[in-house]
């Protein structure tokens, strides 16, 4: 792999729509970078498919994203943080890689006598990723498998009728319980926040983006890879599901 300069592009990846979300984030925090999306739409969900499975679409995503010249490669995916991410980090021990987790840590800061409600596809609360976080930081956390979920935000349904009837019947034994925290364990739930929220009022909902981007940040700066001042950040948007899925990925980033 040539040697990356700090102005080549930040590579992100998800397996659809929902890591647009941190993309966002980190076009905040970064604002000098030059960023190029791969959402991966055809092979989506990533969430209902095998270890191995994801490890191979992750890794072809990956080579694409090396191929335009990335520095640094950010997973926006937990489940394919949980599935693909110590691999691809011993196959390219050279490259920068930044994974999503589950945010059950700051979460566990809210709880009390209460529950929190982690919010994620099976794929991920079966990953041993969830498992150690899980063993850590557990105590109070009922774990939701939210299969069909994060469709909604890939079709842009993002607080339908179709979407309420379903988080009905998801979240109905729970609003009589002490709820805490509610963590968004997916990167497509992040825009299903108001419609999630219209369960809870008055309970935060915690994803982690911001920490992850921070931890990009952080490892940049460490290998002195962040962009100069005098470039202007940008968000290249690539998917392997044709223009409708990058005109949905353009509307969710807000550049129409």
């Amino acid at each position: 792999m040539p040697e990356p300069v700090r102005n080549a592009p930040v590579g992100m990846f998800d397996s659809g729509v929902g890591g647009i979300s941190v993309l966002k984030e980190a076009m905040r925090q970064l604002p000098h970078e030059h960023f190029i999306f791969y959402g991966d739409t055809k092979n989506a969900p990533y969430g209902t498919k095998t270890k191995e499975q994801v490890l191979s679409l992750s890794r072809r995503v990956v080579e694409t994203l090396l191929d335009k010249g990335c520095k640094a490669i950010v997973i926006a995916c937990n489940t394919a943080t949980s599935a693909a991410a110590a691999t691809l980090r011993a196959e390219y021990a050279d490259l920068p890689i930044i994974g999503m987790e589950p945010a059950l840590k700051p979460a566990s800061l809210l709880h009390q006598d209460g529950v929190v409600l982690s919010l994620a596809t099976p794929g991920t609360i079966a990953g041993e990723k969830y498992a150690q976080l899980y063993a850590l930081y557990g105590e109070g956390v009922v774990s939701l498998p939210c299969r069909g979920l994060m469709e909604f935000a890939e079709r842009g349904e993002l607080d339908s009728p179709a979407l309420q009837d379903y988080l009905e019947k998801l979240l109905r034994p729970y609003r009589e319980k002490k709820v805490e925290a509610v963590v968004l364990g997916c990167t497509h739930y992040v825009f299903l926040k108001q419609a999630i929220q219209r369960f809870f009022p008055s309970v935060p909902l915690i994803d982690g983006n911001e920490g992850t981007v921070r931890q990009l940040k952080r490892r940049l700066e460490a290998l002195s890879l962040l962009a100069g001042e005098e470039q202007t950040g940008c968000a290249e948007l690539l998917s392997s599901g044709g223009s409708g899925a990058i005109e949905q990925m353009r509307k969710l980033l807000n550049l129409n």
